[in-house]
């Protein structure tokens, strides 16, 4: 089957990108043909990669009319995203809709929640997501990260946590800086180690491709072309995030996961995690991505346990 778009909006050259860059991207992710005559594209292939493609093109017009350039990165994610929108969800993994190949399988959504998720990080340079335990907010963030690195679309990955208790005052502690902060950050080694081999990771580490820090020791960063993550994102005060996320540089992207429900902040100090819901959630270019239990995707009694001490906290009133 062939289909012709017209473009009308948009010159073919920023849409084929330097050298047809653009295009071979796609026909490398979708098994489809394309070619380029005047102000026409002509694209060859089955029914649902030709619609993938066409929808495809609408999102790369609209990326390029919002932001006024479009990018070799900006096409890679948006095929990404046109992968999680074709993707029917039972539970388990679609082959096209896989994020990451970890040293333990293939890494996509597998909720609609996640799916969501997904999609807010692809279309945000600032995503949020906010849900009870196991929803795989973490998991899914660093295996976009990993994906975003190895296809050179940043040159590194940020990974923080605040370290609550310890009042983000590690002086104290024994130690070098690692030693004193491993504590609060092991979730994140616990997760990247699932996700990647250890000689792959000790030396990422190593060459400063993959940071972990605590959250406290971002001040007075500004990170570009890095991908940052934020980690149990409402244990960080009103002033913490608003610093966190005054981090963003040129070409980077930033995902804040939290949990309100397991807030552990001392002297009943605001969240910034609830205030940026408040204060950010019509923001242009910020998403949000709200998790509930039917997005668990731990062991099964987990998803049991969250269930019962949410119904416990409605008939205490807490």
């Amino acid at each position: 089957m062939e289909k012709i778009i017209e473009l009308k909006s948009i010159e073919l050259a920023d849409m084929l990108g330097v050298g047809d860059q653009h295009i071979k991207l796609i026909e490398s992710s979708i098994p489809v043909s394309i070619s380029a005559r005047g102000g026409r594209l002509s694209i060859k292939g089955n029914d649902d990669d030709i619609q993938k493609v066409d929808s495809l093109f609408e999102e790369m017009s609209g990326t390029y009319s919002s932001k006024g350039a479009l990018h070799s990165n900006d096409v890679s994610n948006l095929i990404k995203l046109i992968k999680t929108n074709s993707t029917n969800l039972n539970g388990t993994i679609n082959k096209n809709n896989i994020v990451y190949k970890s040293r333990k399988g293939a890494v996509g959504p597998r909720t609609k929640g996640q799916v969501s998720f997904l999609e807010n990080v692809i279309k945000n340079d600032i995503a949020f997501g906010i849900g009870p335990a196991g929803t795989g907010k973490t998991f899914l963030s660093m295996a976009f990260a990993l994906s975003s690195l190895e296809e050179n679309e940043v040159d590194r990955i940020i990974l923080c946590r605040p370290a609550v208790e310890a009042g983000e005052n590690l002086g104290f502690l024994p130690g070098d800086l690692k030693e004193k902060v491993d504590p609060y950050l092991s979730p994140l080694y616990d997760a990247l180690d699932a996700l990647l081999p250890k000689k792959k990771l000790g030396a990422l580490i190593e060459n400063k491709n993959i940071e972990i820090v605590p959250l406290a020791y971002m001040r007075g960063r500004t990170l570009d072309n890095a991908f940052i993550i934020l980690d149990e994102a409402q244990n960080s005060t009103a002033m913490q995030m608003k610093m966190f996320l005054t981090r963003l540089g040129m070409g980077s992207k930033a995902i804040i996961n939290g949990d309100t429900t397991q807030i552990d902040l001392a002297g009943n100090k605001l969240s910034g995690l609830i205030q940026a819901k408040k204060i950010l959630q019509d923001v242009g270019g910020i998403g949000f991505t709200y998790f509930d239990d039917s997005d668990i995707v731990r062991h099964p009694l987990v998803k049991k346990i969250i269930v019962a001490y949410d119904e416990n906290d409605k008939k205490n009133g807490d």
